[in-house]
């Protein structure tokens, strides 16, 4: 049974909604710990000096969060291992960056990457709701009948 596996991403959180067969679904979020940019007290000088080296508070900041986007990313990726179909959606850019770890990671070779759409913010609802209509329109109509 073939194994198909949403993801709405953000900086905060991923939402990832697997389905297999026709009602069977698996919802998992991952929250991201990716730090925004927050100034503190000792941010305010212009970094610090050795010999004539500098070490700057902003540089250490941007790969710190380069480090925690990497963890991120890493922590989705194993959730969908076992994925034989992916479809990737939500805000901003770390959509984007999921799907190249995707391509760079040769484990996932089997994955066929079906779509990566740009969406706003959504409820949990909306998010199964658009995984579903993505793989089969037609079996969230079904489901929505079932529940009346």
């Amino acid at each position: 049974m073939e194994k198909q596996v949403g993801i709405w991403i953000d900086t905060k959180k991923a939402i990832i909604v697997a389905l297999e067969g026709q009602k069977e679904e698996k919802i998992t979020e991952i929250d991201s710990e990716i730090e925004n940019r927050i100034y503190h007290n000792e941010e305010s000088n212009k970094g610090t000096f050795t010999g004539s080296h500098q070490s700057d508070s902003e540089t250490k900041f941007d790969n710190r969060k380069k480090e925690q986007m990497d963890y991120y990313l890493k922590a989705i990726v194993n959730h969908i291992k076992k994925a034989d179909y992916l479809y990737i959606f939500g805000p901003g850019k770390t959509k984007l960056k999921l799907e190249q770890k995707i391509r760079d990671e040769k484990s996932l070779d089997k994955i066929k990457l079906k779509a990566v759409e740009t969406t706003d913010k959504m409820t949990l609802n909306e998010i199964v709701a658009q995984v579903k209509d993505f793989y089969n329109p037609l079996l969230r109509k079904l489901d929505l009948a079932h529940r009346l």
